[in-house]
C-alpha cells in the first residue's frame, strides 16, 4: 500500500497556513497542503521533513511536526499520514514544485472548487483547532 504525507504549517502565530497552488495533476490549479510520497522503507516522519524541506526549503529546525491523523484507502491501496506543525521563527519559503503561499484561516477550506482533497483540508483544520491549546501551548514547540 503506498504512502503519501499532508503537511499542515502554521505560522508562528497560528494565524496562517502555508498552502500551495497545484501546478499538476491530480487537483491542478486548485489550492492544496504540501506533502509527497512516502518511500518504501521509510518512516512517516522522517518522510514528512523530508518532503517539507524539499518542497519548501523548512528544516526540522524550524519547526517540530506532530503526527495528527491517517486516513486509509482500500480501494485505491494507499493512505495519507496528516502531520501538523508550528513554525518556531519566521521562514521565507521557497520551491519549484508548486505556487506557495500562506492563507488566512477564513476561508471555506470545503470549497471544492478552490481546495484540493474533497473537503478534507477543512476537516484537517477542524481537528487542529480541536487540540491546538493542548498541542502547542508548550513553550517547548516554540524554542
Amino acid at each position: 500500500m503506498q504512502g503519501y504525507n499532508v503537511l499542515m504549517v502554521y505560522n508562528k502565530d497560528m494565524d496562517k497556513l502555508l498552502m500551495c497552488e497545484r501546478l499538476k495533476n491530480p487537483y491542478k490549479g486548485l489550492s492544496n497542503l504540501v506533502g509527497g510520497k512516502i518511500e518504501s522503507g521509510e518512516k512517516g516522519i522522517d518522510a514528512a521533513y523530508r518532503e517539507l524541506l524539499e518542497e519548501t526549503n523548512i528544516s526540522n529546525e524550524d519547526i517540530s511536526l506532530h503526527h495528527l491523523m491517517d486516513f486509509k484507502y482500500y480501494l485505491q491501496n494507499c493512505y495519507v499520514e496528516v502531520y501538523v506543525g508550528r513554525l518556531k521563527r519566521d521562514v521565507t519559503v521557497t520551491g519549484d514544485e508548486n505556487i506557495l503561499y500562506w492563507s488566512d484561516l477564513d476561508h471555506n477550506f470545503y470549497d471544492m472548487s478552490l481546495y484540493a482533497g474533497e473537503g478534507n483540508i477543512g476537516h484537517m483544520i477542524e481537528q487542529v483547532n480541536n487540540v491546538k491549546d493542548s498541542l502547542f501551548s508548550s513553550k517547548d514547540s516554540l524554542s
